[in-house]
């Protein structure tokens, strides 16, 4: 059993050391599995494959990491939030310095699928680490520095794999990833504090599954569980494809240039901080709304002919979908009266994937419709499907007032 201490404030050096290795572990393992997103096209052209074979590096990666989340979680409520963070770098790094090595895509799939399981480990157990090592002041900061990171390294990986394959090779650029990786695994090895205040789960594992069924049941959460993966369905579609239609006629970007493009993540590190406070000024439904109807038109932004307006497009598409996601996962923990942890696994579960549907079902829709197919599909069904969710919230209310 831990020992219940008071957690570390902002004013501890301990809070710092703290946010430093956490977030240089979020940025790595993030990195990791959005790097291969710019090099769908040059793997479609490289091993000779179609789109949909090419985009299973990365929607095999994203199912594992959604395994993982459920058996690390498990797992790290037993044996402690730190051994598995450390591992998840570990066997995170190891793919990396296998996959130079074949010249077979069906290995780097194969690859890809571990690495998915390890990179798990640090959002299984890095927002529980948080919560039991800071204080209640001081942990909302955190965590938005936190979430913060996670977007930084969806937005290094993609920009460095990019980068590195342009000047050097797609081999190269795994090994820069690994090194990248070797760096962040000494960081948070020698400034991650023990945890103090971690306690064993005295809960079986039935006793946990009985809580995901608990949440599934209620049909509140459940229409939010499938809001979280049309937002991240479509969100991922666009960005699985514009590499695609950015480096065909008459754009004709490099890979270095597509990768610069990914700097529009860089509105979602904002994004997440400025919609919680609207939502405490404007109200949560009407901000989350907001952000919906401006990954739409962001979306519908791209089809302009014009690489200046598709970039302004694509940056409001990460600004509304960023708003939408986060208000959502904080409506799930709001509505989630008991297990509020097993509520947010399957939120995340949700979101991974949306990922991976938005990476691999769209792939069709590209062959048959190319860019204008992707674009009416992820322009439209996050808006519907927020339309259908609010009018089914509205008439709830009206039968709860009739009775």
């Amino acid at each position: 059993m831990g020992i219940n201490t008071k957690g570390y404030s902002i004013r501890d050096r301990s809070f710092w050391t703290i946010v430093i290795s956490l977030g240089g572990a979020s940025v790595f393992v993030f990195a990791a599995m959005y790097s291969v997103q710019p090099l769908l096209p040059f793997f479609t052209e490289q091993f000779h494959i179609s789109v949909s074979v090419a985009s299973l590096s990365v929607s095999m990666t994203t199912l594992s990491v959604i395994l993982g989340l459920i058996v690390l979680g498990f797992l790290s409520d037993r044996y402690g939030r730190v051994l598995f963070i450390h591992l998840s770098i570990v066997f995170t790094i190891i793919p990396f310095f296998f996959m130079p090595l074949t010249d077979s895509f069906s290995t780097i799939i194969l690859l890809r699928f571990i690495q998915g399981f390890a990179i798990a480990g640090v959002p299984a157990a890095a927002l529980a680490y948080l919560s039991e090592e800071i204080d209640q002041q001081s942990m909302g900061f955190a965590t938005a520095l936190y979430i913060s990171c996670n977007a930084l390294g969806g937005t290094i990986g993609r920009l460095m794999m990019g980068y590195v394959t342009e000047y050097f090779s797609w081999k190269m650029a795994f090994v820069s990833l690994a090194i990248m990786g070797c760096i962040v695994m000494v960081i948070v090895w020698w400034m991650l504090p023990k945890s103090k205040n971690f306690s064993v789960q005295q809960r079986t594992i039935q006793q946990d599954l009985q809580g995901f069924w608990f949440h599934l049941k209620n049909p509140q959460l459940l229409m939010l569980f499938g809001l979280g993966v049309i937002l991240q369905l479509s969100f991922t579609g666009v960005w699985s494809f514009i590499p695609y239609y950015l480096t065909a006629p008459p754009f004709l970007l490099s890979l270095q240039s597509i990768s610069f493009i990914f700097l529009a993540y860089g509105l979602g590190i904002i994004g997440s901080p400025i919609a919680n406070a609207l939502a405490g000024k404007v109200g949560l439904h009407t901000i989350r709304t907001f952000g919906v109807c401006l990954l739409t038109v962001g979306i519908l932004f791209t089809l302009s002919k014009s690489l200046f307006i598709i970039v302004i497009g694509l940056c409001l598409a990460c600004l509304g979908f960023f708003t939408a996601h986060a208000l959502t996962s904080s409506l799930v923990s709001r509505l989630a009266l008991y297990q509020k942890g097993s509520a947010s696994s399957l939120y995340l579960v949700a979101y991974y994937l949306g990922v991976a549907s938005g990476s691999t079902i769209l792939s069709p829709v590209w062959s048959l419709f190319q860019w204008h197919g992707i674009v009416i599909i992820t322009a439209f069904l996050p808006i519907t499907y927020l339309f259908i969710l609010n009018s089914l919230q509205k008439q709830q209310k009206r039968d709860v007032l009739k009775k």
